[in-house]
């Protein structure tokens, strides 16, 4: 797996999601905001989290229309993957990348806590590593994680299959665990050809014991045996 890791003025989860990909067996590159093209070879893109751009204007619209984009565009046009954290997962869906919006929290207050997840299905490219329905911990750290699409979008994500993860309680409870107010507890929403993952939550921070656990593991250690 090749994965290239887009730098973005106000990224900082760059260097996290890298050393997860790593861990994972992934070699890594960088790319800068600015660059015109991906590095060779790419396999999978990642749109890390932060703040691109201070958050100016809405989450993610300024770093949509950056020049690295076009060539992150055309890498999920060809059937590349694309993986979107946090803030990576507002730049996809401003760029076209994946419907819908995300919008201030519910309680229009940054939340940062931990946060159990409930994985939706485990026969793509990002979760193999994981069970239907099984739970998993990870971490969230967002001021506009409340996912927002029309009707007929949340009817195509829901009967189609493309809802990845939902928030949810310990013991897997998707009811009164929404820390954001996200349109039926959606946490990640995948593409139409299931190719391209965008999420709030970072499972990145969460690969070593040492921290808090090793549940986000599993999703990069997916994303490795794809390739």
């Amino acid at each position: 797996m090749r994965a290239t890791v887009i730098t973005f003025p106000g990224s900082n989860r760059d260097g996290d999601v890298a050393r997860a990909l790593k861990q994972a067996g992934a070699s890594v590159a960088h790319a800068w905001h600015a660059d015109a093209d991906l590095p060779a070879g790419t396999d999978l893109v990642v749109l890390p989290g932060g703040f691109s751009y201070g958050d100016y204007m809405r989450t993610g619209a300024i770093a949509a229309r950056a020049a690295i984009m076009d060539a992150v565009r055309a890498h999920a046009a060809r059937g590349g993957y694309v993986l979107g954290i946090c803030n990576g997962f507002q730049i996809a869906c401003e760029a076209g990348l994946l419907p819908g919006v995300l919008m201030r929290n519910a309680g229009l207050k940054f939340v940062c806590r931990m946060q159990h997840l409930l994985v939706q299905r485990a026969d793509t490219a990002f979760t193999r590593a994981y069970s239907p329905g099984q739970v998993i911990k990870v971490c969230i750290a967002h001021g506009e994680g409340n996912y927002v699409c029309d009707a007929a979008t949340l009817q195509e994500l829901e009967h189609s299959g493309r809802v990845a993860f939902r928030y949810c309680d310990s013991a897997g409870n998707v009811l009164n665990a929404n820390p954001n107010g996200s349109l039926n507890a959606i946490a990640g929403i995948y593409s139409a050809n299931l190719r391209v993952l965008g999420m709030m939550p970072h499972p990145e921070n969460l690969i070593d014991g040492l921290v808090g656990g090793t549940d986000g593991r599993g999703l990069f250690e997916s994303l490795v045996r794809a390739a």
